[in-house]
């Protein structure tokens, strides 16, 4: 019998009368010197940054407290590990990072790119602004140079489908490194465009490809106190148990059998539900901080009738049953042994979980994926189509795991980085197609620029200066190479419209051709950021600072 478990209690909260606390005082600046302190953590942050573009660009080292120094040529890793001591010239740098941080998150590249125009954007508009150009204008102006580069670069976009263009991708988004190109579009030939692949620590020198039959979906744990290792914000569990259910979860009652079971074996439970909340969640969270319970509580994938069918595409991957289906012929609190689903390995993070090599029977397996495909045959809505041959991929693709190897900690750990900013890009490519690289796609909206039509003077000066910032990615490859921006920038834009420089080989060449390419979301991400940051960015002048109390 687990005692621990059987009796789950909320702590005694009494009641305590807190005095009222007087607000921390703020240090406050306007106008021209909140300007001049923030563009300082501009011009800091996106120095560091924009050394590491381009072929040629230079690592960055990053220190860290409690482990090796960090060496990296990702533009997200530099600007994340930038602290200024003056906090004014933080807040500058702050407004950088959010731009990188972003740009990551929708496209997954292209941080270094956003941190350069970033840049050029906010200095010139600094300086215009305090010259009494007038915000909100320039703002317009702004957005509507956006839309017009935006619109022209997917006129310029050209689809991608052969293994070797993706191989293309993914080199020029690692630096150059033909063997990660090579490896990414070995594992997504494996397993589809849509399919899972996954970035991990290796044990050997050598980078290693493994195919592993698995099912990953977007939805993390439900509470962070679930986590329960030290390498990022994940929780991991090897030989799992897996519970389904299609409702909600509100009392640790029902729990306490699967979790009875799970203690018995010694083996961690994963909860897939509709949702765990109230009384059962605040158990299992208590329960996993004081006591150590191995368990994790997931939301389940979906809506309606996608979700029940993703959750029983699961039970059957997994070899379990789904609790709580409508005619509610298995219920939480009767579960035996043989109705939990089983999983070697269970990764979740904040945002998705992975389970690797399910333990259901290969013929109901199987009989499942021909049940969808027959399914797909009779349906006539494209949406659910693209669904079931999402839930299609999952079952029958698996998942490709690449194994990062290195000499160090150090290595592996830059190395990795490489891989997840190439297997990015070319999910990015895949999605929206490509357009030449090296900065090039980015001058060739120039001329749509010219064309935008403002309303006013302070309008146009919004768009001249996004039509000055489109070259300041190609000068920085440039420089970054050793030879003069300005000289390379005015040749590119007297070449026809493929036509760009290999800053390392030192040539001019057609940039498709040359395999020399970007994903044009990666491109128009960066651009539609600029959009929307500016927005405040460039309306905003009071700097505010908590000031520290006195001892």
């Amino acid at each position: 019998m687990l005692r621990c478990l059987s009796s789950f209690r909320l702590p005694l909260v009494r009641s305590v009368r807190v005095a009222p606390l007087r607000g921390l005082a703020k240090d406050v600046k306007f106008g021209a010197d909140a300007r001049a302190a923030m563009l300082v953590g501009v011009d800091i942050l996106a120095d560091a940054v924009a050394v590491t573009m381009g072929p040629k660009g230079r690592n960055v080292i990053l220190e860290s407290s409690w482990k090796s120094p960090k060496i990296t040529k990702d533009g997200v890793t530099v600007a994340k590990g930038i602290e200024l001591k003056d906090k004014f010239q933080n807040i500058g740098a702050k407004l950088v990072q959010d731009v990188a941080n972003n740009t990551n998150e929708e496209a997954g590249d292209g941080t270094t790119t956003a941190t350069v125009l970033a840049r050029a954007i906010a200095k010139e508009g600094f300086e215009k602004i305090s010259k009494g150009t007038n915000p909100i204008e320039f703002r317009r102006g702004v957005m509507a140079a956006v839309d017009a580069a935006v619109a022209e670069l997917k006129r310029l976009s050209k689809p991608i489908s052969t293994p070797e263009e993706v191989a293309q991708v993914a080199t020029i988004s690692a630096n150059g490194d033909s063997s990660i190109g090579e490896l990414i579009s070995t594992a997504m030939k494996r397993v589809g465009t849509d399919g899972t692949i996954t970035v991990k620590d290796g044990k050997t020198l050598n980078d290693e490809l493994e195919f592993i039959e698995g099912m990953k979906f977007d939805r993390g744990y439900i509470s962070p106190y679930f986590i329960n290792t030290e390498k990022g914000a994940r929780c991991e569990f090897q030989d799992a148990y897996v519970l389904f259910s299609e409702k909600k979860i509100n009392s640790i009652q029902s729990l306490l059998p699967a979790l009875e079971l799970c203690h018995q074996q010694k083996k961690p439970l994963v909860i897939v539900a509709e949702d765990v909340e109230g009384e059962a969640l605040t158990a299992l969270v208590l329960n996993r901080l004081k006591l150590g319970l191995q368990v994790c509580a997931v939301k389940a994938p979906g809506f309606g009738d996608n979700r029940k069918n993703t959750l029983r595409d699961m039970a059957i991957a997994t070899g379990g049953v789904v609790f709580g289906d409508e005619a509610d012929m298995y219920k939480v609190e009767d579960v035996q042994q043989h109705d939990l689903g089983r999983v070697a390995e269970a990764v979740i993070t904040k945002d998705d979980c992975l389970l690797m090599r399910g333990r259901g029977a290969k013929a109901d397996v199987d009989k499942r994926i021909a049940q969808i495909k027959s399914e797909m045959e009779a349906s006539n809505s494209d949406y659910e189509k693209e669904k079931m041959q999402e839930r299609l991929a999952k079952l029958s693709n698996g998942v490709a795991v690449i194994k990062v190897g290195g000499s160090s900690e150090v290595e592996v750990s830059e190395k990795k980085d490489r891989y997840t900013d190439a297997l990015n890009a070319t999910r990015a490519a895949v999605e929206e197609g490509i357009v030449p690289g090296g900065g090039v796609a980015l001058l060739r909206c120039i001329p749509c620029l010219k064309n935008v039509v403002c309303k006013n003077e302070d309008q146009k000066i919004g768009v001249q200066i996004v039509l000055h910032a489109l070259s300041t990615p190609a000068y920085t490859i440039a420089a970054n190479a050793g030879v003069n921006g300005s000289v390379v920038v005015e040749k590119i834009l007297s070449l026809e419209k493929n036509m760009g420089y290999d800053a390392l080989n030192d040539t001019y060449v057609d940039m498709l051709e040359a395999g020399i390419i970007d994903p044009t979301k990666r491109c128009s991400q960066i651009s539609i950021d600029k959009r929307s940051r500016v927005r405040g960015r460039e309306t905003r002048w009071v700097g505010t600072l908590k000031k520290a109390r006195p001892e």
